[in-house]
């Protein structure tokens, strides 16, 4: 592969596939959770700490693997075939394409604010609960747009994503200056008086509105398990970073520069997401936040401080972070596929490269998979449900720096993580704590996307029936 990318290449691929369209929306459920503005902030911080500290640890294994795929790589060598395999299954048929999809509607979403008609349309299809809408349309052409862009070599889609993902940053590093300077009348203070008290509110009316007299104050393992859940929204807003690792075999120096990018990309998000989490709380009152319209807190918020201009200037910026971001998911995603194919765990089409050097097979298959989720209307349940095995993913691939250091102690580590192996163990013991929460209390986050993953066992078995498999 030719080694068309630079270290700002690879940061601006590790920002762009991380800044979506979550930080604009999960807030209003985590303030629901938690009910306090004190408790918003740990739990962001928290999510912080532990995507900080799996970049520092992937990065030993980035420098011990320079290759393309990424995580699948790390997994195959260190565990075996099978294991690789579950992950880049788990990653085909829902991880990286139904986020895909997910971005790609919320670009459809915020577009209808600026063009209403694309609301008001009827539906072009309807059965029953099943329809097909113009913007799931839109959703599919941007999907096959950006596919396209891809196949026309790594520059275009490099050039692609470092002019959305360096507009996006600008638009919200003034966003989060506007937030405090032109705030009239903060709510910080009234935010954060509550200090370590916590509350929930997630009782509805008939209609499923939520009621926002219910507030109830919430302490001990009910309060763990409201962390546990507000950490769906955190963690899934600061996911994807791991996908520069998957085109490694087109950066430059891979073994340096991956591991820089990894740690400079993902500390710079989470920065800007704590920034951007206290401009909600200067801008609105608690209830404004757990109950913006339709959850999505940056448009209260951008009402506030812009007046009615705010609703055009946060759906233009939700529009270009979703697209930025799209393209680096579409850009990275492909190059594992094809190396699974070149491992014989993939479709063989996937491994060849068109005559501009990229997987354009790869692509296409990814696009078409992550449109016709868009049609499904069921990729945001199934980005709900597989949030537990994404964070489970993370945890083995963590473990894996542990269990090579055993297992290979003498290996030559071109890097070796810092403060090991306090960094790793810091990573797996908020990981556990997040999934065993969740297996506790928010089963319906569990287990539907664990046996998604589980059903890549047949497949792996039939795929290699016909051969002496390696462990």
């Amino acid at each position: 592969m030719q080694k068309k990318l630079k270290l700002w290449d690879a940061i601006m691929l590790v920002m762009g596939s991380m800044i979506g369209s979550g930080i604009f929306i999960v807030s209003a459920d985590m303030m629901r959770n938690l009910g306090s503005g004190y408790w918003l902030i740990v739990v962001w911080m928290i999510t912080g700490i532990m995507t900080v500290a799996a970049a520092i640890s992937y990065g030993e294994l980035s420098a011990l693997f320079p290759k393309a795929g990424g995580q699948y790589t790390y997994l195959k060598e260190i565990f075996g075939k099978k294991m690789g395999f579950l992950y880049g299954w788990g990653l085909f048929t829902v991880i990286q394409t139904g986020t895909i999809a997910a971005v790609a509607m919320a670009f459809g979403k915020f577009t209808a604010y600026l063009v209403p008609a694309l609301n008001d349309a009827a539906p072009i299809i309807q059965s029953g609960e099943f329809k097909i809408t113009w913007i799931q349309i839109l959703a599919i052409g941007t999907i096959i747009l950006l596919t396209y862009f891809n196949t026309r070599g790594v520059e275009s889609g490099k050039i692609l994503q470092n002019v959305f993902t360096g507009s996006k940053i600008i638009a919200i590093l003034g966003l989060i200056a506007a937030g405090f300077i032109l705030v009239d009348f903060s709510h910080l203070a009234e935010n954060f008086s509550l200090g370590y008290d916590s509350f929930n509110n997630l009782k509805k009316d008939n209609l499923g509105n939520f009621l926002k007299e219910g507030w109830e104050p919430i302490g001990g393992m009910t309060l763990l398990g409201g962390i546990a859940a507000a950490m769906v929204g955190s963690v899934f807003s600061s996911v994807a970073w791991e996908s520069v690792t998957f085109v490694s075999g087109e950066i430059e120096n891979p073994k340096k520069n991956v591991v820089k990018s990894m740690i400079y990309g993902t500390t710079a998000v989470m920065i800007l997401y704590l920034a951007v989490n206290y401009v909600y709380l200067n801008a609105l009152d608690r209830d404004s936040i757990a109950f913006a319209e339709n959850d999505r807190v940056a448009v209260a918020a951008s009402h506030f401080i812009f007046g009615s201009a705010g609703t055009v200037i946060i759906a233009v910026l939700v529009m270009v972070s979703t697209f930025g971001c799209n393209n680096g998911l579409i850009l990275a995603g492909a190059r594992v596929f094809q190396t699974m194919a070149k491992d014989g765990m993939f479709f063989k089409q996937a491994e060849k490269n068109n005559k501009n050097e990229v997987p354009a097979n790869a692509l296409w298959m990814q696009g078409v998979w992550a449109s016709l989720l868009c049609l499904s209307g069921q990729y945001g349940n199934l980005l709900d449900m597989i949030s537990f095995v994404i964070v489970l993913f993370y945890m083995i691939t963590v473990f894996g720096v542990i269990y090579l250091r055993f297992k290979q102690p003498n290996l030559e580590r071109p890097y070796k993580t810092w403060l090991y192996p306090v960094t790793p163990i810091i990573y797996l013991l908020i990981g556990a704590g997040f999934c065993i929460l969740l297996l506790i209390y928010k089963q319906q986050y569990t287990w539907p996307g664990f046996l998604m993953v589980l059903l890549g066992l047949p497949v792996y078995y039939f795929i290699n029936r016909n051969k002496k498999i390696e462990e």
